[in-house]
């Protein structure tokens, strides 16, 4: 099975089948279980079926525990980002390689002791499963498609200052967002591969004159449908139906074992 993780809206795209309530150690969640282009699909409104969880209250560690617990080993984040830099248009879509994250009091490890564990994020997303999306994005919007870039994260729930996007130019990077951390690094720590597509819904402050959440809702409502082919795509054409990368076996050499 695999699993998408973003807005309320998408699933509108899924042959829904059920509803599922799951419990983890960090409270229950209710994903919708359906099919995408004959595919079981788990899909997960990150704040929430309601929307009631703004950013910085989203809870990170039940939802990626979830698809866990369903079985999920493949997971897409579809995130709606502000343009850090002049030349992306609202519509774009990004595909990051990288990420930084600037928030401040969010779960961020199932670890948090005794166990001690240390993961590798030498590549932050799935390399696997960031080509697959990237090729499913080439057929549909090729025009649109930045097939690299450094997303940072930031609090919320209010949207960043000009100088912030000042700073955050300076140091090389591209969008920014809410809700793209701690989320991968938590997908990593499970062992399940995990990589974003990133739609661009602004410019970000700065950049324009005032941001509005209404302009960012009717940009992402209206980029929907081709989002949902390429998530479509990414797994009934490109994606290897068996794992090749090194996702599942991260946490080998990962935890702290003292010797002697």
């Amino acid at each position: 099975m695999y699993g998408i993780i973003g807005g309320s809206g998408f699933e509108s795209f899924i042959e829904l089948e059920r509803e599922v309530r799951v419990r983890t150690p960090y409270g229950s969640i209710t994903s919708y279980i359906g099919r995408l282009g004959g595919v079981n699909i788990a899909f997960l409104p990150r704040h929430g079926i309601k929307h009631e969880y703004p950013p910085h209250k989203v809870r990170y560690r039940a939802n990626m525990y979830s698809f866990y617990k369903l079985g999920v080993k493949r997971v897409i984040g579809l995130n709606a980002v502000g343009s850090i830099l002049e030349y992306m248009r609202a519509g774009d879509i990004v595909v990051p390689h990288d990420y930084v994250d600037f928030t401040k009091s969010r779960g961020y490890t199932f670890y948090d002791g005794p166990r001690v564990v240390h993961v590798d994020v030498s590549q932050p997303y799935c390399p696997e499963l960031r080509r697959s999306i990237v090729k499913a994005a080439l057929d549909v919007c090729p025009e649109r498609l930045w097939d690299r870039g450094v997303y940072v994260a930031t609090e919320g729930a209010r949207y960043e200052t000009p100088a912030e996007i000042s700073m955050f130019r300076s140091l090389g990077f591209d969008i920014v967002g809410m809700t793209g951390c701690p989320e991968a690094a938590l997908a990593r720590e499970l062992g399940i591969c995990y990589a974003a597509i990133c739609l661009v819904t602004n410019r970000a402050a700065g950049l324009q004159d005032r941001l509005t959440t209404s302009e960012v809702l009717a940009v992402a409502k209206a980029s929907i449908p081709y989002v949902a082919k390429i998530v479509e795509l990414t797994i009934n054409r490109y994606l290897p139906r068996e794992r090749s990368c090194k996702c599942g076996e991260i946490l080998a050499e990962a935890e702290f074992r003292r010797t002697g």
